[in-house]
């Protein structure tokens, strides 16, 4: 039987890995702690207990999630002091985003930096009015923010935060290369490796003719291209389905035609395998597919870019998952780095792999 007290430094490991898994996920299950650590479910709500008595965690039923500012049950834990206020502005707070903005508040909160969050949409004028409010307000010392880097409008949007006069950090965008930008520092996953990454694992489980489905316009998707077109050159792949569009903002009637299209090629052209960006786009092809007789993986294998919601799908999907926590944290990183040193720091541009996560969507031979 577990003894009421354990060793202090077994208990402060437990509870730096309950706060560590918090950052990681923003919510924990007492279950899966008491499980992953082999301890008592009962010693895990004391870690947490003790966690929320100093304000570090909120208490919910089964568990526990980052501090909420709605709890006043004790005061909150103060943390480390305020040193800077920075600003971050994000093209949305549903979808792939959350994550980031959970990474970089738990960073903040560590490292002394007041986050001021605004959210905007991928309209090039609403991003530039919101950096600009936040900016005039004059109380801000740095900015992390995700523009539009494309077409003429991106490329004057990336010219105007290079001569703000204060430091930009970029998180989930870089500038295009054919932009000599020398202040603007980035932190983003390697989209480039993610598509070659795609196509390697397709060519490992015997695929030859494969395909790609993009969502239009995205920043994501025409680096996740590069990496394809490369990979498949060079492993001999063939790609002979290649569509950019956008399912979900298409009426009912035209998305069915749009994937029934896309399916009828894959038949034509005898192609196996599609790596589609992003996870709405593949999970809304494979239940087309399914709805209408093909079997998956069997008749067509199918790779997601983001890992939102390709797991629920059924079968799961296999996917690409960007770091998305972490690219908040070396954000806010990144940032805090610049304002304390000042010009002397180099500057640091900052790439992620993400990560490959196998699932039935790919697992079957191939006819």
């Amino acid at each position: 039987m577990e003894q009421p007290t354990d060793p202090p430094a077994f208990g402060l490991s437990r509870r730096e890995h309950i706060l560590d898994e918090l950052r990681r996920s923003g919510s924990v299950r007492v279950a899966d702690l008491a499980r992953g650590l082999g301890v008592s479910e009962l010693t895990i709500r004391r870690d947490i207990g003790q966690l929320a008595d100093r304000g570090l965690v909120t208490r919910v039923h089964g568990g526990a999630t980052l501090r909420s500012r709605l709890d006043t049950t004790v005061p909150a834990s103060s943390g480390a002091p305020i040193r800077f206020r920075v600003g971050m502005v994000v093209p949305s707070l549903s979808y792939y985003w959350p994550h980031i903005m959970i990474g970089a508040r738990a960073a903040a909160t560590e490292v002394g930096v007041q986050l001021i969050l605004r959210g905007a949409t991928y309209s090039v004028d609403d991003q530039r009015r919101q950096i600009a409010s936040l900016v005039e307000s004059g109380s801000l010392h740095g900015l992390i923010v995700a523009p539009e880097t494309l077409g003429a409008d991106g490329r004057a949007l990336l010219h105007w935060l290079e001569a703000l006069p204060i430091p930009v950090v970029l998180a989930e965008r870089r500038v295009p290369s054919a932009l000599a930008l020398t202040s603007l520092e980035w932190v983003t996953t390697d989209h480039v490796f993610g598509g070659s990454l795609a196509a390697d694992h397709l060519a490992s489980l015997g695929h030859r003719r494969v395909g790609i489905l993009t969502s239009a316009g995205s920043p994501t998707s025409w680096q996740l291209r590069r990496g394809w077109d490369r990979a498949v050159e060079g492993l001999g792949l063939e790609c002979l389905v290649d569509v950019d569009a956008t399912l979900d903002a298409l009426d009912g009637v035209a998305r069915e035609a749009l994937i029934a299209d896309v399916l009828e090629r894959c038949r034509e052209t005898r192609t196996t395998a599609l790596l589609i960006h992003n996870d709405p786009q593949a999970v809304l092809l494979q239940q087309h597919a399914r709805d209408h007789g093909w079997s998956i993986p069997e008749d067509l294998a199918i790779v997601a870019y983001d890992d939102e919601v390709a797991e629920s799908a059924e079968p799961a999907i296999t996917a690409l998952r960007p770091p998305k926590q972490q690219v908040g944290r070396l954000a806010v990183e990144t940032m805090v780095a610049r304002l304390s040193e000042g010009a002397r720091r180099p500057v640091q541009r900052v790439y992620l792999l993400p990560e490959l996560l196998p699932r039935a969507s790919t697992v079957g031979p191939v006819h």
